[in-house]
């Protein structure tokens, strides 16, 4: 058994502790808004936070996180950084394809929560591993902006 904090309630699950946390969150607990992108931890698309940090889910053995608190797409939206993102998201219709978004949100929310008011250096380091196939880029940036100025 493993017990892991999710969006601030605690699951028992009976898995393998070298399962990645990507699985037990999609497969075992339906929480379905974490994607599986690359399976290396290179596109983002798996982005949860850890601690209020931004991990990579489809590499993180659930055996290897212990009492640290994860946030998944599904709960980020209850913090004021999350709704903001959300929010300047569907403001600016930065969802194309849709299947990078979750991570990009994840890695966005963040970075303000760290630096309330990035520029473009900040943004561009915070969202070097996310990669968007449908090149959503100027929107993501200027969604980030928004969310920083609200």
């Amino acid at each position: 058994m493993v017990a892991l904090n999710i969006n601030g309630e605690v699951r028992s699950l009976d898995v393998p502790a070298d399962m990645p946390l990507l699985w037990a969150l999609r497969d075992i607990l339906a929480l379905t808004g974490t994607k599986f992108g690359c399976g290396i931890a290179q596109c983002g698309a798996c982005t949860v936070h850890m601690d209020g940090k931004p991990v990579r889910s489809c590499r993180l053995p659930v055996g290897a996180i212990g009492p640290r608190r994860i946030t998944t797409i599904e709960g980020v939206g209850s913090r004021a950084a999350g709704a903001k993102v959300q929010k300047a998201w569907l403001d600016l219709e930065v969802i194309q394809c849709g299947y990078c978004q979750s991570g990009q949100i994840m890695s966005a929310t963040a970075l303000l929560e760290t630096i309330p008011d990035p520029d473009d250096q900040d943004i561009d380091a915070a969202m070097a591993g996310n990669i968007c196939r449908c090149g959503t880029y100027l929107r993501i940036r200027e969604a980030i902006k928004r969310a920083a100025k609200s």
